[in-house]
């Protein structure tokens, strides 16, 4: 997956070694991996990406960053 250019959570600088990087991908899907193994790759689409930063913004997974 190195075709990508990854993009690490600004979440993650400096504070640790894993994090969440995502990349953009052909049309209307994003590319998530963890940092400490990148060999694992998810393809989501712009939807559920937004989704899943709304639900962590806001809180609703216990350790929101909002």
């Amino acid at each position: 997956m190195s075709r990508f250019e990854w993009q690490k959570s600004s979440f993650s600088e400096g504070h640790t070694e894993a994090c969440v990087e995502v990349a953009t991908g052909p049309g209307a899907t994003r590319w998530m991996r963890e940092s400490a193994e990148p060999e694992v790759v998810m393809g989501v689409s712009v939807g559920a990406l937004g989704g899943l930063v709304r639900v962590v913004k806001s809180g609703g997974l216990g350790r929101g960053g909002g």
